[in-house]
């Protein structure tokens, strides 16, 4: 068993959980929308496979998830706001600049957190993420009703309801989410995108209809290298081995 350290630190007066895994050269990873560092990360054996290639990981539950402070005003999950409890993190644990694994959610903060503050991100890695990262989230509105919703039942959309479904099933507080997903889902910056100049490699299941063309994003970034994983949707491409040899490639590691 991989041995791990759970604690919390203090990002601007809230209270956010972290873990820290194995030793190496850390990498962050930072999770998607309803989910959370043991769902997202510890689940499908990233963690493990990450610690077993010489890494030490370490996790964050963002703000709104897991064992991470809830908060209920929708402008506390402005992008740059989660990419400097990120920033905090790292200032926490001492570590100067490292590789950033973000999904979905996770993969828009990874990229706002590589753009105002680059220094602290060596390569990143954007995962279940494609051109809605400048486009925004166009059913967002339907997501955020589904979460409002009295119950399920009265969830008709396909889309509000998978989100709704997945949420509950991570017991996650919905009035929160509802309110990150109110803010989280804008567009990125284009400009400040396309003058990034770390290591770029991005992951994208190809039946994923939520990421949008992950060709598009990689287009706009500077030598960004796209790896499109086959047969799988948004939600079964996290834990795919042609996910991970991609990223093993990435960070120069090899398979345990």
């Amino acid at each position: 068993m991989i041995e791990k350290f759970s604690g919390t630190f203090n990002s601007d007066g809230n209270e956010l959980a972290y873990t820290v895994s194995g030793e190496g050269e850390p990498i962050l990873l930072i999770h998607g929308f309803a989910s959370t560092a043991q769902i997202n990360w510890f689940g499908p054996s990233w963690v493990n496979t990450l610690v077993r290639a010489g890494r030490q990981v370490v996790t964050i539950d963002n703000r709104g998830h897991g064992a991470s402070a809830k908060l209920y005003d929708a402008a506390d999950y402005e992008m740059s706001l989660m990419a400097d409890d990120a920033r905090r993190l790292l200032d926490y644990l001492g570590i100067e600049s490292c590789d950033v694994m973000g999904y979905s959610m996770g993969a828009r903060i990874t990229l706002v957190l590589a753009m105002i503050h680059p220094e602290r991100v060596r390569r990143a890695v954007i995962g279940g993420l494609g051109e809605n990262a400048v486009h925004g989230f166009s059913i967002a509105s339907e997501v955020v009703a589904a979460l409002e919703a009295p119950s399920i039942d009265e969830v008709q959309g396909k889309t509000g309801r998978t989100f709704r479904q997945f949420a509950e099933q991570t017991r996650s507080d919905l009035k929160a989410l509802a309110a990150c997903m109110r803010e989280s889902r804008g567009p990125m910056d284009a400009d400040g995108l396309s003058r990034l100049t770390l290591p770029v490699l991005i992951c994208v299941g190809g039946d994923d209809d939520v990421a949008g063309d992950p060709h598009a994003l990689g287009d706009l970034i500077p030598g960004a290298r796209v790896v499109v994983i086959p047969h799988r949707d948004h939600m079964r491409a996290v834990g795919d081995r042609v996910y991970k040899d991609a990223v093993l490639e990435f960070l120069g590691l090899k398979r345990p």
